[in-house]
């Protein structure tokens, strides 16, 4: 797909979500794998502001990996970061820090071009914005969750002391942070508090799994898995977090809802199916970009089917419908 294809879906990502302004210093952080939404959003960018750099890495070998360090110079540098890698950088300590410093960062993960215009880039992101927002006010009240699914997930979340985040997409103050086009809220629980059992029905778009065959049934103990159960992804789970020698791998990092109406249903897509609308997902390593203090060898998700969660014992969502 050619630059003309997609320029109007980068000018909503710059303009719109980003809030790109005349003379703001911007950052296109990308890899080897994503030069034309790279290009795209550059184009769009230098339509607003001459201060636009773009740097290209190689791609990183898992999600969660630092970029290198020129890169993690010019994220503190800018006051808009995008960045569109095909692994996820967001939760790297070079984000964390230029997120402490005010830059305002959009993570496109795994973002091809037509994705740049279709399925969840189609959403009205600020229509969606006060659901998501009034998401993260309900998990930054609660001291409890408790999340259940027909799959066999039975999990408690102490959320005593969290603040809920709302990842809208819309970057509007020093800071920010978002994932292009996900639309969800989350929380990263107390560490250390997660108990039961979690089932992944869905998908693990990280390691690329996708969508999943059979079913992982991870056993959960003061916030961290200690078993992993199910078929060859299972297995290949085991090995990777085995291979990483980091015990805070295993650690529960995060609870989300997926909130864009304009991904109705998983699809094993890393972009899509972060947001699609009235699944959970699970985060799992690090934690301190969510307001967690464990930083991990990695970051991924697991999405799961229909999930009911209740926020101290009132339903937010029951069988993946919206109650709030």
């Amino acid at each position: 797909m050619q630059i003309a294809g997609i320029i109007g879906g980068a000018r909503k990502v710059v303009r719109i979500l980003a809030r790109v302004r005349e003379g703001e210093k911007v950052l296109i952080a990308a890899d080897t794998d994503t030069p034309v939404v790279a290009e795209a959003l550059a184009t769009a960018a230098l339509e607003i502001t001459p201060e636009v750099v773009t740097t290209m890495m190689t791609p990183r070998a898992v999600d969660g990996d630092e970029p290198p360090a020129v890169v993690a110079a010019a994220l503190l540098a800018a006051e808009v970061a995008l960045i569109p890698v095909s692994y996820s950088i967001s939760h790297s300590t070079a984000v964390h820090t230029a997120l402490t410093h005010g830059t305002r960062v959009l993570s496109l993960p795994a973002t091809t071009p037509d994705q740049l215009v279709r399925g969840g880039a189609e959403a009205d992101f600020e229509a969606a914005s006060p659901i998501v927002r009034k998401m993260g006010e309900r998990l930054s009240a609660a001291s409890a969750a408790h999340l259940t699914t027909p799959a066999g997930t039975d999990c408690t979340f102490d959320l005593r002391g969290r603040s809920g985040n709302a990842h809208d997409c819309i970057l509007d103050r020093p800071g920010k942070f978002s994932a292009f086009p996900n639309i969800e809220a989350n929380i990263s629980p107390v560490d250390g508090t997660a108990e039961g059992v979690i089932v992944f029905d869905g998908s693990i778009p990280n390691l690329r799994l996708g969508r999943l065959r059979d079913p992982v049934r991870c056993t959960v103990k003061k916030g961290n898995i200690v078993k992993v159960e199910g078929g060859p992804e299972a297995d290949m789970i085991r090995k990777v977090w085995a291979g990483m020698k980091d015990s805070a791998v295993y650690n529960i990092a995060q609870l989300a809802i997926g909130l864009n109406p304009a991904i109705p249903m998983l699809t094993g897509v890393w972009a899509q199916d972060h947001g699609a609308f009235g699944t959970v997902h699970i985060g799992i390593g690090t934690s301190a970009n969510l307001g967690g203090t464990t930083k991990a060898a990695c970051h991924f998700d697991g999405m799961m089917y229909r999930p009911t969660l209740t926020l101290d014992g009132r339903a937010v969502l029951e069988g993946g419908e919206l109650r709030i």
